[in-house]
């Protein structure tokens, strides 16, 4: 039997993993990077927590996942995790995790009542891309004019509690040294969570931009890649249709996580975005968009796979 659990706690470390056989996964190797997926990871749960796993072009191998996430140096908060689901985790591993409360940037001001020049070169930014004093005020969007994320624009993240659970920044310079700035901290959170109804349609997006400019039920990914925590909500929760909306680049990704998805009996649809983000369609383009976006088929979707090899 396959931990699909532990599967999706190692997606979100190396990207989604493609199905073999014998309740195995092959991935891009993080050591030597080939170009093909030749890292393959064993998922089959057993009593002793081995999970071998062994890349077939570079010749790295061991017996665990614990093994694994060591030599990649992930985030200890993923250790924390690992030890829900293994036995072989030891304290040490998990020793170092942070429970510090995630606070925003303490050079973090907000546009109420602010007349300050560099708030409205920032405004100025927001406005050019089609955010609403509405969707400034609902996101609790604000901006930084010095420190790490001087000049700016900051959007927070808040799970189902209203708790700070991430944020990403993004300059708003013309032709900045650093377009995107982002924490010390887990991305293995479920974004703008406090927005989303569990009983609705979702939308999966790549980000904040583009998930304001869909407005209703749109998740963020900070990235191309499903996250475990929002992988497990996505299964274990009463959501039927699920939006896919990824950029044209990340269409392998894609796939893979409509193919999870409808293993798992979720209604699942794949957004062809023809070149251009939500946030550049805007939402009355991009409503009819996936209003025409039929529900994906195994078959439609073995025929994509084959398109783009």
């Amino acid at each position: 039997m396959v931990n699909e659990l532990l599967v999706n706690l190692v997606n979100g470390v190396l990207g989604t993993g493609k199905r073999t056989a014998r309740g195995n996964q092959s991935y891009s190797c993080p050591f030597c990077h080939h170009h093909k997926p030749k890292l393959e990871v064993n998922f089959t749960e057993n009593k002793e927590g081995i999970n071998q796993w062994a890349c077939w072009a570079c010749g790295k191998k061991g017996k665990t996942i614990r093994s694994l996430f060591k030599q990649v140096e992930v985030d200890s908060s993923y250790f924390h995790e690992l030890s829900k689901l293994v036995k072989n985790v030891s304290r040490d591993d998990i020793g170092e995790i942070k429970h510090s409360i995630l606070e925003l940037p303490k050079e973090f001001k907000t546009f109420l009542n602010n007349k300050d020049i560099i708030a409205k070169h920032a405004l100025t930014y927001l406005k050019n891309r089609d955010i609403t004093k509405q969707d400034i005020l609902k996101y609790n969007i604000g901006y930084c004019d010095s420190g790490q994320y001087a000049k700016m624009i900051v959007i927070p993240s808040y799970d189902a509690n209203g708790k700070l659970n991430y944020y990403t920044a993004r300059s708003f310079e013309k032709d900045p040294y650093t377009k995107y700035r982002n924490p010390e901290t887990s991305r293995d959170i479920i974004p703008f969570e406090l927005f989303i109804n569990w009983d609705l349609p979702i939308i999966l997006c790549e980000g904040p931009f583009d998930a304001m400019a869909i407005k209703r039920n749109a998740v963020p990914l900070f990235g191309k890649n499903i996250q475990s925590s929002l992988m497990k909500k996505l299964v274990e929760s009463k959501v039927q249709k699920i939006y896919i909306a990824l950029d044209n680049d990340a269409v392998k990704q894609a796939l893979k996580f409509c193919e999870q998805l409808l293993d798992v009996g979720k209604e699942i649809y794949l957004v062809e975005l023809q070149g251009k983000d939500p946030s550049e369609m805007g939402f009355e383009h991009f409503t009819k968009l996936i209003q025409n976006t039929q529900p994906l088929t195994q078959y439609k979707l073995m025929e994509k796979k084959l398109s783009i090899i």
